[in-house]
């Protein structure tokens, strides 16, 4: 299930170039079953027409603040009343000027003044507009006023220059809108993620893996972020995108990882051990590729170290660490077997023979074990799960406290 799904959305688009990746951002929304309605902006409209908006939103477009059609006299009061968060974007540097000085001369303005629910502005302007002083100290007064903004993104501008400036591409809005909407109940959390396969080498064209897909992990580094967490995600070979405001690190082998983990978990509140990580090494590793004329080959495999006990032996006082248990049976007597043995306070077992919880597919059915008892969650999308297990962690962190 999309976690905007149903979600009432009001956007504004004001005068900027990067108005026609607006109508991408509607687009995407209303494929999510979002419902949006579009403000746009005098200004705006010399870039992209109202008709595009009404077309692609399937609701009906306001500009004017004097409109006086008997629905639309109020429209500067009744808008946010009817929606659950205001997006501009892209927000100008003219537009968010405005705001700053809490001014109502357009309908758009009037609108997020009189607004009482969340809003999410996503600058976008030339790079030398958005280092100006001004610009700066607006940006401070709206986070002030209680506003969420998004990052802008470096690269080429229409001006022909390179810097920041760009309005995001749609999965960095997206994430900012879950954002919103999710509960800051990690804010300020230093959360260490890892995630994927290893790949231990056999020769230059062949090695041992597992069939991890990473997107258990993934999922858990989305759901953290947005609930607030600063996190930082150690991932395995994985085809997945980096998600929007994770700190990640890439590696390839188990040894890697475990050196990686051990830097990184010093600094960590929470460690979540979601890794699919090789049990085992081919004992050397060959130079040259292993000719396949071979009657036979014979592999002699050494043993990697188990990076979850050894977090389990280290950790710190206070620290909250969570292990995933991959099982194809006898599952919560494996859990709480390894709860124990690892010195964990929750574990997180799935079955791996489910056509529908198995490797690689988007959902999910696990259980969580921790030393007062265990819930069998119900078969959920991956990022469900994920913030499923992190209402688990909450509770624990509350616990300790």
């Amino acid at each position: 299930m999309s976690g905007l799904r149903g979600k009432r959305i009001l956007l504004g688009v004001t005068g900027s170039i990067a108005a026609y990746k607006a109508a991408e951002w509607v687009r995407a929304l209303v494929k999510e079953e979002a419902m949006v309605t579009v403000i746009l902006t005098e200004a705006a409209e010399r870039f992209v027409t109202a008709l595009t908006f009404a077309a692609l939103s399937g609701n009906p477009v306001y500009r004017d603040l004097f409109d006086d059609a008997p629905d639309r006299v109020m429209a500067h009061i009744n808008l946010s009343r009817e929606h659950d968060v205001i997006v501009v974007a892209p927000a100008t540097a003219q537009t968010m000027a405005r705001l700053a000085a809490g001014m109502a001369d357009n309908l758009l303005a009037s609108v997020i003044l009189a607004a009482t629910i969340p809003v999410l502005v996503c600058p976008a302007m030339n790079s030398a507009m958005l280092a100006h002083a001004a610009t700066q100290e607006n940006i401070v007064r709206l986070r002030g006023f209680g506003y969420h903004l998004v990052e802008p993104a470096s690269g080429s501008l229409a001006c022909g220059e390179s810097g920041a400036g760009r309005l995001p591409d749609w999965d960095v809005g997206r994430e900012a809108l879950l954002s919103v909407f999710a509960p800051q109940d990690l804010n300020g959390r230093r959360v260490l993620i890892t995630a994927g396969p290893t790949r231990e080498p056999i020769d230059p064209a062949r090695y041992i893996s597992n069939r991890s897909s990473g997107k258990m992990g993934y999922a858990l580094a989305r759901t953290a972020r947005r609930r607030g967490a600063e996190v930082t995600l150690i991932s395995g070979p994985v085809s997945l995108p980096a998600p929007p405001g994770v700190k990640l690190i890439r590696v390839t082998t188990a040894e890697e990882m475990a050196v990686l983990v051990a830097q990184q978990a010093g600094s960590a509140e929470v460690i979540v051990k979601s890794a699919a990580v090789a049990d085992f090494r081919p004992a050397a590793y060959q130079e040259q590729k292993i000719k396949k004329r071979q009657a036979g080959l014979a592999l002699e495999l050494v043993k990697n170290t188990d990076i979850l006990m050894e977090l389990g032996r280290k950790r710190r006082p206070g620290q909250l660490l969570v292990g995933f248990a991959a099982e194809s049976g006898d599952h919560e007597a494996e859990g709480r077997r390894k709860l124990t043995e690892k010195n964990l306070d929750l574990i997180v077992v799935n079955d791996i023979l489910g056509k529908q919880t198995g490797f690689d597919v988007e959902t999910n059915q696990v259980t969580l074990i921790d030393k007062a008892g265990s819930l069998v969650l119900p078969l959920l999308s991956k990022e469900d799960t994920a913030d499923r297990i992190w209402d688990k962690v909450v509770a624990l962190l509350g616990a300790a406290t």
